[in-house]
């Protein structure tokens, strides 16, 4: 009987002795826990909606959500510290006019998605994610989910950008570099990026100011995709590439509007006399193409461009929104071919191999000769030629 009580007494000391050295190991984890939290360093950063954002000082883990947002990421040479993509970065189609991507293929096969393009994004799915980013980018907020929600649903801080544009819009596009760029502790870049910017931009005006609008050519640029791709009628009256070189665009029109479908009565009326064609209408692959209306169309066959052998092919620039590189390619080919005298410098292929090379290949020229060339000849009538119609 004394042997039971002192094997029992054992157990229970046993027990004991057990359930304090855990206690005092889940405290010790606790505590080490609260410590570790307490060791991140945090800064607080006003993001497009004005609100004040508390993030992870220069965040190891970032996802980025919403049509450019990777593209601005990318700009900033921050690309590698995604945790996981959305949707479009991983789908497989016959056509892509992305710089950013094609520099970047990795995109598409080494990293989870998180949500769908244009910033549908899943917050079980983000909240699933090994490791989880410490930071999520967002652009266009109106669209998608909502930034407040997200951030409320998986605790983890959104900061919010507006994308912006070249030409109305710019001062929204360099914010965003900025807040990026602050958030990233990679200011220095993001101006960079945006003297890049201003420096191509005030070049090309510089080179074109002041021809005398009687020397001018008239011009007009159809096919401009949004959303797809659209025929000869979808153009945009403030088509940055002749706004940068101060050209005689026919169908301008003084507002913050990017594209418009306008009448083909009034393409005939212009008659301009250089066409450009913004290759992303190849994707059409019917007469519903720019392409293929110029060839087949009788009343377009009578326009002095067609008859004269003037009519270009161009870079898609509107592709998951804007790349701004990519209009930068174009305006400098708009300006030589308006003006040849102006540009008797430029040889296009080597300017846009230095474009791709400094915003989304970190440098690497090799790489940038890779984008150029798959951009060029991404819709199998070549950009930068003269098309056959």
């Amino acid at each position: 009987m004394k042997k039971i009580r002192s094997q029992i007494l054992v157990v229970l000391f046993a027990i004991i002795i057990t359930a304090f050295v855990s206690g005092c190991m889940d405290n010790s984890s606790t505590s080490q826990s609260i410590q570790q939290q307490e060791d991140i360093t945090t800064i607080t950063v006003t993001d497009a909606l004005g609100r004040n954002v508390e993030i992870p000082e220069s965040p190891e883990n970032v996802i980025c959500s919403g049509s450019g947002c990777l593209r601005l990421l990318t700009y900033l040479e921050e690309e590698d510290r995604i945790v996981a993509v959305d949707s479009i970065e991983s789908r497989d189609t016959p056509y892509d006019a992305r710089p950013y991507a094609l520099a970047n293929p990795q995109f598409s096969t080494d990293y989870p998605v998180f949500g769908e393009f244009r910033g549908n994004d899943d917050p079980e799915k983000i909240l699933s994610l090994e490791p989880q980013p410490d930071v999520i980018f967002k652009t266009y907020s109106t669209s998608g989910y909502d930034p407040v929600e997200l951030q409320e649903k998986t605790g983890i801080p959104v900061v919010v950008l507006n994308y912006g544009d070249m030409v109305n819009n710019k001062e929204s596009m360099y914010q965003s570099l900025r807040i990026m760029g602050e958030s990233l502790g990679k200011e220095e870049r993001a101006e960079e990026v945006i003297s890049f910017f201003d420096e191509a931009i005030a070049d090309l005006n510089d080179r074109t100011s002041d021809v005398p609008e009687e020397e001018k050519t008239t011009c007009y640029v159809g096919g401009i995709a949004r959303r797809g791709p659209h025929g000869l009628q979808s153009t945009e009256p403030t088509y940055p590439p002749f706004l940068f070189t101060n050209a005689l665009n026919v169908a301008y029109a003084d507002m913050d509007l990017s594209t418009a479908e306008v009448a083909k009565e009034k393409i005939i009326e212009w008659d301009p006399e250089v066409i450009f064609v913004d290759l992303s209408t190849v994707q059409s692959e019917d007469e519903n193409s720019a392409f293929k209306q110029l060839q087949n169309d009788d009343s377009y066959q009578q326009l002095q461009a067609v008859k004269t052998g003037n009519v270009y092919g161009v870079l898609p620039y509107n592709w998951y929104t804007q790349n701004f590189g990519s209009v930068l390619a174009d305006s400098y080919y708009a300006g030589k071919l308006l003006y040849p005298n102006r540009f008797e410098d430029v040889d296009i292929e080597e300017k846009t191999v230095e474009i791709y090379t400094f915003l989304v290949c970190e440098g690497d020229e090799e790489l940038g000769r890779e984008v150029t060339e798959q951009m060029i000849n991404a819709f199998g009538t070549p950009a930068f030629t003269k098309l056959d119609v």
